[in-house]
């Protein structure tokens, strides 16, 4: 299919610059930010695995991991139609149709959608925000992908559970605040917390972010990796973030 017939008005086509992959967004839904970029670099899938990603939004950790060589195929779970649909165009974009597939699908509905212990790996980037307090037209796909309206902690944890083969691994991305909680959820599922790297925007500034990867019926112990910082004093790139997009 051509190019100019998978895009829609109000979209735009980016470049993801990795091996000529691009992607569809379109700025009145969520864009991927760079939690997604970090989490599909910090996700330890190797080229042989099956994958899914839980509420992929735009498709952008498949897509990632595909063009990096990440995974033998990737699916892409999504709860918002319009959402998943764009997604699925730029599959289709970067004729990945072979190893990629975007799935339309509710996170919570995952136990009677898959059978269990299929995938080899889990990435999900949640919600981070519990709750809708202050929140104006609740539904919207910013709110959806920010705020636990759809989805709870714990369902993404349930869903994750349940499609891991043992031994698989569940890479994800929030906020440190929550910390406490997502370990608890997670050994209540048998998935035990195995790597972790913070992120702070500049060096001796708070972590804002943290990556985890848990592992279905691992031992107790967890690696923490060296702190991950974003921007140097004058607002630049660390050499550490440009290793993780690539950039000379």
């Amino acid at each position: 299919m051509e190019e100019d017939q998978l895009i829609r008005e109000g979209e735009r086509i980016d470049d993801l610059e990795v091996n000529g992959f691009r992607i569809i967004q379109n700025p009145s839904f969520f864009c991927f930010g760079m939690d997604a970029v970090l989490l599909a670099n910090f996700a330890g899938t190797r080229r042989k695995d099956r994958v899914m990603d839980l509420g992929t939004g735009t498709g952008i950790i498949p897509l990632l991991l595909t063009a990096k060589g990440k995974c033998t195929s990737c699916d892409g779970l999504e709860l918002q139609e319009p959402v998943a649909e764009m997604a699925g165009r730029s599959v289709k974009l970067n004729h990945a149709e072979d190893r990629c597939r975007i799935l339309p699908g509710d996170i919570r509905e995952v136990p009677g959608m898959f059978p269990r212990a299929v995938y080899d790996a889990v990435t999900c980037n949640p919600p981070y925000i519990k709750g809708t307090s202050g929140l104006h037209n609740d539904a919207t796909a910013y709110n959806i992908a920010r705020h636990e309206i759809m989805v709870s902690w714990e369902d993404v944890v349930r869903a994750a559970a349940h499609l891991l083969k043992p031994g698989g691994s569940f890479a994800l991305v929030h906020k440190p605040f929550r910390l406490p909680e997502l370990i608890q959820t997670l050994k209540e599922y048998r998935l035990e917390p195995k790597r972790m790297q913070l992120v702070q925007p500049y060096a001796g500034k708070e972590p804002n972010m943290v990556l985890l990867e848990a592992v279905q019926g691992g031992g107790p112990q967890l690696t923490v990796l060296p702190t991950l910082v974003v921007y140097e004093d004058d607002g630049s790139y660390t050499r550490q973030i440009l290793d993780v997009y690539g950039k000379p």
